[in-house]
């Protein structure tokens, strides 16, 4: 269900008579609500900053024909993958499952990027993958992490100018938690720069709602 932008009876007033009359100016809808123009002034940049209006110089406010449903889509898809990155935990190849598992819990995250001695993402570790070597009978004090960790070209990542909603949407396709955020290097490898999780796209939800 989506909850669309609830409005005060003198902005539905003045949506229906802008609806009507349009394009007309802020001082002919202040006379039809026998208001000021300076009281009005709040109700009508609201109605423009959220899309319902538009408003041109010289011409005056005309209603966008848009529903709350097609405003709130337009909005998403105007939220980038930077403005909601968290920092990575990344940890090397070599270290033990052991360390891993240590690191996860530490840090108080679902995700782990591996990262070789460059420095550059070679693998990633779910809790699924911490908790399937657990199982088994192996020393996870001497198993490295690069023996059951997820490799390319089977990890999903994405960059800082990527929309937030399609990551959203990977997140849900491939039944993952987060998708590091990288940066190619010249030679094609890619550096690590932050991560997307379902904890950032709530986030994100949450302050356009706010908003």
């Amino acid at each position: 269900m989506v909850r669309t932008i609830e409005l005060n009876k003198r902005q539905e007033q003045i949506l229906e008579i802008v609806k009507e009359n349009g394009p007309i100016t802020g001082e002919q809808i202040a006379d039809q609500l026998n208001l000021t123009r300076a009281t009005l002034r709040p109700d009508l940049a609201i109605l423009t900053m959220a899309g319902f209006l538009d408003a041109r110089p010289r011409v005056g406010y005309f209603y966008t024909g848009k529903t709350g449903t097609q405003l709130l889509t337009e909005n998403l898809k105007k939220i980038y993958v930077k403005q909601f990155q968290s920092i990575p935990v990344v940890v090397p190849e070599n270290v033990s499952v052991y360390d891993a598992i240590c690191t996860m819990f530490l840090e108080d995250v679902g995700t782990l990027f591996v990262v070789d001695k460059n420095s550059y993402l070679v693998g990633v570790l779910s809790r699924k993958d911490l908790l399937r070597a657990s199982i088994g009978k192996q020393e996870l004090s001497t198993l490295p992490v690069n023996i059951i960790m997820t490799r390319m070209p089977n990890i999903t990542t994405c960059e800082k100018d990527d929309l937030l909603i399609a990551v959203a949407k990977d997140l849900i396709d491939k039944q993952i938690d987060a998708v590091p955020v990288v940066k190619k290097t010249s030679k094609g490898d890619l550096e690590v720069t932050g991560r997307i999780t379902k904890t950032n796209i709530t986030k994100a939800f949450v302050s356009l709602a706010d908003e």
